[in-house]
């Protein structure tokens, strides 16, 4: 699926942006069923509003993002689509041949105050011993600068584990990651940017007149083990494509026969 050059960035600059995987029929229908997933969720009164707290957005006006886990146990289109051949094969090019998923997510930003993202690295939240995780971003619409599209440091993810600028919000320091001096990585709908979770990334505000639409698919190697037992979710340990050699032990999953998950870390 990839090229080898597409490989070798992903390598060098912690992410690659690929085209083609999705049909558009296929999108038309992921998109639909993600706007059906948020209504639903919405009459059911579920708190959606996934905007970061801290004194990051204290100079920022109000801001808004709708979100949800588990697209995957919502709608069976999206079950299918995270098994999707060619999605995967994507995925295995920069992983190695078994992907195992760690979780989904959609997020809707509205248009003309979708909230940013502040920079971070996706590690804090789901440690992993040899840091295969990685996500991927699918794109269900256009995303322009003025749309808050992903931005990233290009191989910042060489720098290992980052310490966040607080305790309890998880994100780096602003003033020495601001999103003005980040990669913008303008999107259109159906591409899909893959990226190691110890990559520095974030988003700025969507200021448009449309809403931007994605959902995002963390996955890893399943031999790569948690170091903590945290962020568990719908179907973690379903392989998306390969086997499992571990076949459930040890892996942090709690889904097969009897795994136990390893211990956090003590603290230092």
């Amino acid at each position: 699926m990839l090229t080898p050059e597409q490989i070798r960035q992903y390598e060098q600059d912690g992410y690659v942006v690929v085209s083609g995987i999705f049909t558009t029929g296929e999108l038309d229908l992921l998109e639909r069923e993600v706007d059906a997933i948020i209504e639903r969720r919405q009459r059911q009164k579920a708190k959606l509003d996934a905007t970061w707290r801290g004194d990051w957005k204290k100079d920022l006006p109000p801001t808004v993002i709708l979100h949800t886990h588990d697209v995957q146990a919502y709608s069976a289109a999206w079950a299918r689509a995270i098994v999707h051949e060619r999605f995967t094969e994507a995925i295995a090019d920069v992983i190695g041949p078994n992907v195992q998923l760690h979780h989904t997510k959609a997020f809707i930003k509205p248009p003309e105050k979708g909230s940013a993202f502040p920079m971070h690295q996706d590690y804090p939240y789901f440690p992993h011993a040899r840091h295969t995780m990685g996500a991927a971003i699918i794109h269900l619409s256009d995303a322009t600068e003025e749309m808050g599209c992903f931005s990233v440091y290009p191989g910042s993810h060489k720098l290992g584990p980052l310490p966040c600028a607080t305790p309890d919000v998880l994100y780096l320091d602003p003033v020495q990651y601001p999103i003005e001096r980040a990669k913008r990585l303008p999107a259109a709908c159906g591409d899909v940017v893959l990226f190691n979770y110890l990559l520095i990334h974030g988003s700025d505000i969507n200021r448009s007149s449309r809403a931007r639409k994605t959902v995002l698919v963390q996955f890893r190697d399943p031999t790569d083990r948690p170091t903590a037992d945290v962020h568990r979710s719908h179907a973690q340990g379903m392989m998306l494509r390969g086997i499992d050699p571990l076949e459930g032990r040890s892996t942090g999953t709690g889904t097969l026969d009897e795994a136990k998950p390893p211990k956090p870390p003590a603290a230092s």
